[in-house]
Protein backbone atom coordinates (compact mmCIF):
# COMPACT_ATOMS: atom_id res chain seq x y z
CA UNK A 1 0.00 0.00 0.00
CA UNK A 2 1.37 3.41 -1.02
CA UNK A 3 0.85 5.91 1.78
CA UNK A 4 2.73 8.81 0.22
CA UNK A 5 0.24 10.16 -2.35
CA UNK A 6 -1.62 13.04 -0.74
CA UNK A 7 -3.75 14.74 -3.36
CA UNK A 8 -2.54 18.20 -4.46
CA UNK A 9 -0.06 18.35 -1.58
CA UNK A 10 1.82 21.31 -3.07
CA UNK A 11 -1.37 23.25 -3.67
CA UNK A 12 -2.55 22.58 -0.10
CA UNK A 13 0.63 24.08 1.35
CA UNK A 14 0.49 27.02 -1.09
CA UNK A 15 -3.02 28.01 -0.05
CA UNK A 16 -2.79 27.03 3.62
CA UNK A 17 0.46 29.00 4.02
CA UNK A 18 1.42 27.34 7.33
CA UNK A 19 3.61 29.30 9.72
CA UNK A 20 5.85 28.39 12.63
CA UNK A 21 4.06 28.36 15.99
CA UNK A 22 0.73 28.04 14.14
CA UNK A 23 -2.08 25.72 15.14
CA UNK A 24 -3.73 23.70 12.39
CA UNK A 25 -6.59 21.27 11.97
CA UNK A 26 -6.33 18.25 9.70
CA UNK A 27 -9.92 17.09 9.95
CA UNK A 28 -9.46 14.06 7.70
CA UNK A 29 -6.10 12.80 8.91
CA UNK A 30 -6.17 9.55 6.93
CA UNK A 31 -2.63 8.25 6.59
CA UNK A 32 -1.10 11.54 7.70
CA UNK A 33 0.17 12.89 4.39
CA UNK A 34 -1.18 16.44 4.64
CA UNK A 35 -0.21 16.72 8.31
CA UNK A 36 3.33 15.61 7.47
CA UNK A 37 3.56 18.23 4.73
CA UNK A 38 2.29 20.97 7.08
CA UNK A 39 4.83 20.03 9.76
CA UNK A 40 7.69 19.88 7.28
CA UNK A 41 6.71 23.26 5.82
CA UNK A 42 6.92 24.71 9.35
CA UNK A 43 10.18 22.91 10.15
CA UNK A 44 8.34 20.97 12.83
CA UNK A 45 7.50 24.10 14.83
CA UNK A 46 3.72 24.21 14.36
CA UNK A 47 1.05 22.02 15.99
CA UNK A 48 -1.64 19.93 14.33
CA UNK A 49 -4.93 18.58 15.59
CA UNK A 50 -5.47 15.40 13.56
CA UNK A 51 -8.93 13.82 13.46
CA UNK A 52 -10.12 10.67 11.71
CA UNK A 53 -12.93 8.19 12.13
CA UNK A 54 -10.75 5.19 11.27
CA UNK A 55 -8.72 4.04 14.26
CA UNK A 56 -6.41 1.95 12.07
CA UNK A 57 -5.59 5.00 9.96
CA UNK A 58 -4.79 6.95 13.12
CA UNK A 59 -2.35 4.26 14.27
CA UNK A 60 -0.59 4.29 10.89
CA UNK A 61 -0.40 8.08 11.03
CA UNK A 62 0.93 7.97 14.57
CA UNK A 63 3.81 5.76 13.42
CA UNK A 64 4.41 7.84 10.30
CA UNK A 65 4.50 11.09 12.29
CA UNK A 66 6.51 9.73 15.21
CA UNK A 67 9.26 12.27 14.55
CA UNK A 68 6.78 15.03 15.38
CA UNK A 69 5.08 13.24 18.28
CA UNK A 70 4.89 16.33 20.52
CA UNK A 71 3.39 18.41 17.72
CA UNK A 72 0.46 16.22 16.66
CA UNK A 73 -2.68 15.55 18.71
CA UNK A 74 -4.70 12.54 17.54
CA UNK A 75 -8.43 12.01 18.03
CA UNK A 76 -10.74 9.33 16.66
CA UNK A 77 -13.88 11.21 15.78
CA UNK A 78 -15.71 12.99 12.97
CA UNK A 79 -14.24 16.33 11.96
CA UNK A 80 -17.68 17.82 12.64
CA UNK A 81 -16.75 17.65 16.34
CA UNK A 82 -13.43 19.46 15.96
CA UNK A 83 -14.44 22.25 18.36
CA UNK A 84 -14.77 19.82 21.28
CA UNK A 85 -11.17 18.75 20.75
CA UNK A 86 -9.96 22.33 20.45
CA UNK A 87 -11.35 22.88 23.92
CA UNK A 88 -9.63 19.72 25.20
CA UNK A 89 -6.33 21.12 23.95
CA UNK A 90 -7.03 24.61 25.27
CA UNK A 91 -6.96 26.11 21.77
CA UNK A 92 -9.32 29.02 21.21
CA UNK A 93 -8.60 29.54 17.51
CA UNK A 94 -6.85 27.99 14.52
CA UNK A 95 -4.31 29.36 12.05
CA UNK A 96 -5.62 27.06 9.36
CA UNK A 97 -7.64 23.96 8.54
CA UNK A 98 -7.59 21.34 5.82
CA UNK A 99 -10.12 18.71 4.80
CA UNK A 100 -9.35 16.07 2.17
CA UNK A 101 -12.72 14.43 1.66
CA UNK A 102 -11.48 11.52 -0.45
CA UNK A 103 -11.44 7.90 0.66
CA UNK A 104 -7.93 6.81 1.66
CA UNK A 105 -5.93 4.06 -0.01
CA UNK A 106 -6.18 2.09 3.25
CA UNK A 107 -9.95 1.94 2.83
CA UNK A 108 -9.95 1.25 -0.90
CA UNK A 109 -7.21 -1.36 -0.97
CA UNK A 110 -8.46 -3.46 1.94
CA UNK A 111 -11.36 -5.73 1.07
CA UNK A 112 -12.37 -6.11 4.72
CA UNK A 113 -13.19 -2.39 4.91
CA UNK A 114 -16.09 -2.94 2.51
CA UNK A 115 -15.50 0.08 0.25
CA UNK A 116 -14.16 -1.65 -2.85
CA UNK A 117 -16.19 -3.13 -5.70
CA UNK A 118 -13.04 -4.88 -6.94
CA UNK A 119 -11.96 -6.73 -3.79
CA UNK A 120 -14.38 -8.97 -1.94
CA UNK A 121 -15.31 -8.29 1.63
CA UNK A 122 -18.25 -7.63 3.94
CA UNK A 123 -20.48 -4.84 2.61
CA UNK A 124 -19.73 -2.43 5.44
CA UNK A 125 -18.46 1.02 4.29
CA UNK A 126 -18.48 2.56 7.78
CA UNK A 127 -15.46 4.76 8.42
CA UNK A 128 -15.84 3.87 12.09
CA UNK A 129 -17.21 0.37 12.66
CA UNK A 130 -17.51 0.95 16.40
CA UNK A 131 -20.00 3.82 16.04
CA UNK A 132 -23.08 1.60 16.09
CA UNK A 133 -24.48 3.04 12.86
CA UNK A 134 -25.92 0.58 10.29
CA UNK A 135 -23.53 -0.85 7.72
CA UNK A 136 -24.11 -0.57 3.97
CA UNK A 137 -25.47 -4.13 3.96
CA UNK A 138 -27.95 -3.37 6.74
CA UNK A 139 -29.08 -0.20 4.97
CA UNK A 140 -29.31 -1.90 1.59
CA UNK A 141 -31.34 -4.85 2.82
CA UNK A 142 -34.00 -2.92 4.72
CA UNK A 143 -34.89 0.33 2.93
CA UNK A 144 -37.61 0.64 0.31
CA UNK A 145 -37.02 0.68 -3.43
CA UNK A 146 -37.98 4.37 -3.49
CA UNK A 147 -35.47 5.26 -0.77
CA UNK A 148 -32.77 3.20 -2.45
CA UNK A 149 -33.36 4.85 -5.82
CA UNK A 150 -33.16 8.29 -4.20
CA UNK A 151 -29.86 7.49 -2.48
CA UNK A 152 -28.26 6.16 -5.66
CA UNK A 153 -29.65 9.01 -7.76
CA UNK A 154 -28.87 11.86 -5.39
CA UNK A 155 -25.53 10.84 -3.91
CA UNK A 156 -24.23 8.85 -6.88
CA UNK A 157 -25.83 10.96 -9.63
CA UNK A 158 -26.41 7.62 -11.34
CA UNK A 159 -28.72 7.77 -14.42
CA UNK A 160 -29.48 4.05 -14.01
CA UNK A 161 -30.61 4.48 -10.39
CA UNK A 162 -34.10 3.09 -10.99
CA UNK A 163 -32.88 -0.04 -12.77
CA UNK A 164 -30.18 -0.62 -10.16
CA UNK A 165 -32.61 -0.19 -7.25
CA UNK A 166 -35.06 -2.67 -8.80
CA UNK A 167 -32.24 -5.18 -9.41
CA UNK A 168 -31.10 -4.88 -5.79
CA UNK A 169 -34.64 -5.34 -4.48
CA UNK A 170 -35.17 -8.41 -6.71
CA UNK A 171 -31.88 -9.92 -5.53
CA UNK A 172 -32.44 -9.33 -1.82
CA UNK A 173 -35.85 -11.06 -2.03
CA UNK A 174 -33.94 -14.27 -2.73
CA UNK A 175 -31.25 -13.70 -0.10
CA UNK A 176 -29.66 -10.78 1.75
CA UNK A 177 -26.80 -9.01 -0.02
CA UNK A 178 -23.77 -9.33 2.24
CA UNK A 179 -20.57 -8.80 0.24
CA UNK A 180 -19.06 -6.12 -1.98
CA UNK A 181 -18.67 -8.38 -5.00
CA UNK A 182 -22.28 -9.54 -4.71
CA UNK A 183 -23.47 -5.95 -4.95
CA UNK A 184 -21.00 -5.07 -7.72
CA UNK A 185 -22.26 -7.97 -9.84
CA UNK A 186 -25.91 -7.00 -9.31
CA UNK A 187 -25.22 -3.40 -10.37
CA UNK A 188 -23.16 -4.48 -13.37
CA UNK A 189 -25.92 -6.75 -14.62
CA UNK A 190 -28.49 -3.99 -14.12
CA UNK A 191 -26.68 -1.84 -16.66
CA UNK A 192 -27.88 -2.24 -20.28
CA UNK A 193 -25.21 -4.17 -22.25
CA UNK A 194 -24.41 -1.22 -24.52
CA UNK A 195 -23.94 1.20 -21.63
CA UNK A 196 -21.90 -1.41 -19.80
CA UNK A 197 -19.58 -1.77 -22.79
CA UNK A 198 -19.18 1.99 -23.18
CA UNK A 199 -18.69 2.82 -19.46
CA UNK A 200 -15.39 4.50 -18.63
CA UNK A 201 -15.53 3.28 -15.05
CA UNK A 202 -16.92 0.16 -13.42
CA UNK A 203 -20.74 0.33 -13.49
CA UNK A 204 -20.83 0.00 -9.69
CA UNK A 205 -18.65 3.08 -9.07
CA UNK A 206 -21.50 5.55 -8.50
CA UNK A 207 -23.66 3.14 -6.51
CA UNK A 208 -20.81 2.36 -4.11
CA UNK A 209 -20.06 6.06 -3.76
CA UNK A 210 -23.71 6.83 -3.01
CA UNK A 211 -23.97 4.13 -0.34
CA UNK A 212 -20.72 5.27 1.30
CA UNK A 213 -21.97 8.86 1.49
CA UNK A 214 -25.32 7.74 2.93
CA UNK A 215 -23.81 5.32 5.47
CA UNK A 216 -21.33 7.89 6.82
CA UNK A 217 -23.64 10.94 6.52
CA UNK A 218 -20.81 12.70 4.72
CA UNK A 219 -22.74 15.65 3.31
CA UNK A 220 -24.46 16.36 6.62
CA UNK A 221 -21.09 16.35 8.42
CA UNK A 222 -19.59 18.74 5.88
CA UNK A 223 -22.46 21.21 6.19
CA UNK A 224 -22.31 21.07 10.00
CA UNK A 225 -18.53 21.63 9.99
CA UNK A 226 -18.73 24.62 7.65
CA UNK A 227 -21.27 26.32 9.93
CA UNK A 228 -18.78 26.20 12.84
CA UNK A 229 -15.28 26.49 11.44
CA UNK A 230 -15.12 30.19 10.49
CA UNK A 231 -15.74 31.38 14.05
CA UNK A 232 -12.74 29.31 15.17
CA UNK A 233 -10.36 30.80 12.59
CA UNK A 234 -8.27 33.78 13.64
CA UNK A 235 -7.83 36.74 11.28
CA UNK A 236 -5.58 35.66 8.39
CA UNK A 237 -6.23 31.95 8.98
CA UNK A 238 -6.91 29.90 5.88
CA UNK A 239 -9.09 26.91 5.12
CA UNK A 240 -8.43 24.42 2.31
CA UNK A 241 -10.98 21.80 1.29
CA UNK A 242 -10.47 19.11 -1.34
CA UNK A 243 -13.64 17.41 -2.55
CA UNK A 244 -14.19 14.54 -4.97
CA UNK A 245 -17.92 14.80 -5.54
CA UNK A 246 -19.90 17.60 -7.18
CA UNK A 247 -22.35 17.72 -4.25
CA UNK A 248 -19.49 18.24 -1.79
CA UNK A 249 -17.95 20.90 -3.99
CA UNK A 250 -21.29 22.67 -4.28
CA UNK A 251 -21.69 22.75 -0.49
CA UNK A 252 -18.19 24.21 -0.03
CA UNK A 253 -18.70 26.77 -2.81
CA UNK A 254 -22.03 27.91 -1.39
CA UNK A 255 -20.70 28.16 2.17
CA UNK A 256 -17.64 30.18 1.14
CA UNK A 257 -19.79 32.45 -1.00
CA UNK A 258 -22.18 33.13 1.89
CA UNK A 259 -19.34 33.90 4.29
CA UNK A 260 -17.70 36.17 1.70
CA UNK A 261 -20.93 38.06 0.99
CA UNK A 262 -21.95 39.17 4.46
CA UNK A 263 -25.51 40.52 4.41
CA UNK A 264 -28.11 38.03 3.20
CA UNK A 265 -31.08 40.40 3.17
CA UNK A 266 -33.17 40.62 -0.04
CA UNK A 267 -32.02 43.35 -2.47
CA UNK A 268 -35.10 45.50 -1.72
CA UNK A 269 -34.21 46.04 1.96
CA UNK A 270 -33.08 49.63 2.66
CA UNK A 271 -31.23 48.56 5.82
CA UNK A 272 -29.62 45.25 6.78
CA UNK A 273 -31.84 43.21 9.09
CA UNK A 274 -29.82 39.98 9.22
CA UNK A 275 -26.74 41.45 10.91
CA UNK A 276 -24.33 39.19 9.05
CA UNK A 277 -20.88 40.54 8.27
CA UNK A 278 -18.36 39.36 5.71
CA UNK A 279 -15.97 36.89 7.34
CA UNK A 280 -14.12 35.20 4.47
CA UNK A 281 -12.15 36.21 1.42
CA UNK A 282 -12.29 33.56 -1.30
CA UNK A 283 -8.81 32.69 -2.59
CA UNK A 284 -9.92 30.35 -5.39
CA UNK A 285 -12.48 31.94 -7.70
CA UNK A 286 -12.69 28.60 -9.48
CA UNK A 287 -11.78 25.22 -8.00
CA UNK A 288 -8.15 24.20 -8.40
CA UNK A 289 -7.68 20.80 -10.05
CA UNK A 290 -4.64 18.47 -10.11
CA UNK A 291 -1.97 19.00 -12.71
CA UNK A 292 -1.69 16.51 -15.55
CA UNK A 293 1.40 14.83 -14.10
CA UNK A 294 -0.30 14.20 -10.77
CA UNK A 295 -3.29 12.59 -12.47
CA UNK A 296 -0.89 10.33 -14.38
CA UNK A 297 0.95 9.40 -11.16
CA UNK A 298 -2.21 9.07 -9.07
CA UNK A 299 -5.35 8.44 -11.17
CA UNK A 300 -7.54 8.72 -8.05
CA UNK A 301 -6.78 12.44 -7.97
CA UNK A 302 -8.48 13.15 -11.31
CA UNK A 303 -11.83 14.25 -9.82
CA UNK A 304 -10.34 16.33 -7.00
CA UNK A 305 -11.33 19.98 -6.63
CA UNK A 306 -9.64 22.32 -4.16
CA UNK A 307 -11.21 25.48 -2.76
CA UNK A 308 -9.64 27.87 -0.27
CA UNK A 309 -10.62 30.96 1.69
CA UNK A 310 -9.07 33.32 4.24
CA UNK A 311 -10.58 34.72 7.46
CA UNK A 312 -10.87 38.50 7.45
Amino acid sequence: MNIHLSVMSGEVIYYLRPCEQGRYLDGTLGLGGHTLNILEACRGKCSVLGIDLDQEAIEISRDRLAGFAERVHFFQDSYRNFDFHLEELGWDTLDGAVLDLGVSSLQLERGDKGFSFIKNGPLDMRMDKSCGAPSAAQLLNRISAHELKNIISRYGQEPMAGRIARAIIDSRRKKPIKTTLELAAIVEQAYPPKRRAMARNHPATRTFQALRIAVNKELEDLEYFLKKIVSRMKTGARIVIISFHSLEDRIVKHSFKQEASGCLCPPGFALCACGRTRRLKILTKKPVTPQEQEVMDNPRSRSAKLRSAERI
